[in-house]
C-alpha cells in the first residue's frame, strides 16, 4: 500500500486556501492509496471550537474529503472540529471512495492547551481496514498514552497493522514527537504513520517531522520542517514475516481498556 503524508502549512481558521493547499499538494504527488492531513488541518488547532465548529452535513473540509476520495479512488485521513447536539469533537475522519469509513473522537484531549474545557472526549479505540490493512485511528496528544494504543493479538491475531497519529505538535516537543513515534511502532508491532503540521498560529511553531515507521523502528521515509507531501510503501507481507520471526506481543500482558 503507498501512503501518502500530507505535512500542510495550515493557515489559521481558513478552511478554503487549507483545502486548496491540500488539493494542490495531491495532485502534484505520485498517486497513493491513503493520503493523511495534519490535526484539525482544515483550522489549525483551534481550542474555541464553536469559532470554527461546523456539524457533518455542512463542514466543507468534510465535503472535499468525501469527493476527494471517490474521484481519487483513494482512502483520506485527517481530523476537523465538527459540531454535534451542542458539542464540540476533535473528529478524525477515514474516508474511503465509499464514504466515510469511521470516525475517531480525540480521547486525550490536551488540557495544559485548554482542549478539555471545549472540546467533549471520545470514549472508543476505533479500528478500520482498507485493502487489506488495518488502522488504528489516533490524533497528537494520544501518542504519550501506549495503553490505549497497544496492540493486542484477539484468537492469534493481532488488531490492527498500522497506527495513524494526526497532530499539531509545536517545535518545542520535537524530539519528543519523533521518540514516541518509533516506540508505539516497536511496541505494538506495527506501522506507524506520524502526520503533523508546520509553519505557525497564534500559540505556536510547527516544525513538521511528519515519518513513517516500520515495526522495528525504521524509518521508511520522513518529512522536513517545510510542507511537503511524501509517498511511501508499506509491505504488509513483510510484516507479518517479522511477527513470525520476533512475537513480541505473544509474552505481553493481558488488560481490559475501561
Amino acid at each position: 500500500m503507498k501512503i501518502g503524508v500530507i505535512q500542510t502549512n495550515i493557515v489559521w481558521c481558513n478552511p478554503a486556501a487549507n483545502i486548496a493547499r491540500a488539493e494542490e499538494l495531491i495532485a502534484a504527488s505520485e498517486t497513493a492509496d491513503l493520503y493523511i492531513l495534519p490535526e484539525m488541518w482544515s483550522t489549525g488547532f483551534v481550542i474555541e471550537g464553536q469559532r470554527v465548529a461546523e456539524s457533518e452535513e455542512s463542514c466543507t473540509a468534510l465535503q472535499w474529503m468525501i469527493l476527494t476520495a471517490r474521484t481519487r479512488d483513494c482512502a483520506i485521513s485527517g481530523s476537523l472540529v465538527i459540531k454535534e447536539q451542542g458539542k464540540f469533537f476533535n473528529r478524525h475522519y477515514f474516508i474511503t471512495p465509499d464514504g466515510i469509513a469511521a470516525r475517531y473522537d480525540k480521547h486525550h484531549l490536551f488540557r495544559l492547551g485548554g482542549e478539555t474545557k471545549r472540546f467533549t472526549a471520545g470514549d472508543k479505540r476505533v479500528i478500520v481496514e482498507w485493502k487489506g490493512v488495518r488502522f488504528l485511528l489516533q490524533t497528537c496528544y494520544d501518542i504519550r498514552f501506549p495503553v490505549f494504543a497497544r496492540n493486542r493479538l484477539i484468537e492469534g491475531r493481532y488488531e490492527y497493522d498500522a497506527i495513524i497519529y494526526v497532530a499539531s505538535f509545536p517545535t518545542a516537543r520535537a524530539e519528543v514527537w519523533h521518540t514516541l513515534s518509533l516506540a508505539r511502532a516497536i511496541e505494538n508491532e506495527s506501522f506507524v504513520v506520524a502526520v503533523n503540521r508546520t509553519g505557525d498560529d497564534i500559540y505556536c511553531n510547527y516544525s513538521g517531522g511528519s515519518l513513517l515507521v516500520d515495526s522495528f523502528g525504521g524509518i521508511i521515509t520522513q518529512c522536513g520542517s517545510s510542507e511537503e507531501i511524501k509517498v511511501a510503501e508499506i509491505d504488509i507481507e513483510e510484516l507479518k514475516s517479522r511477527r513470525k520471526r520476533f512475537p513480541t506481543l505473544r509474552d505481553g500482558d493481558l488488560f481490559e481498556l475501561q
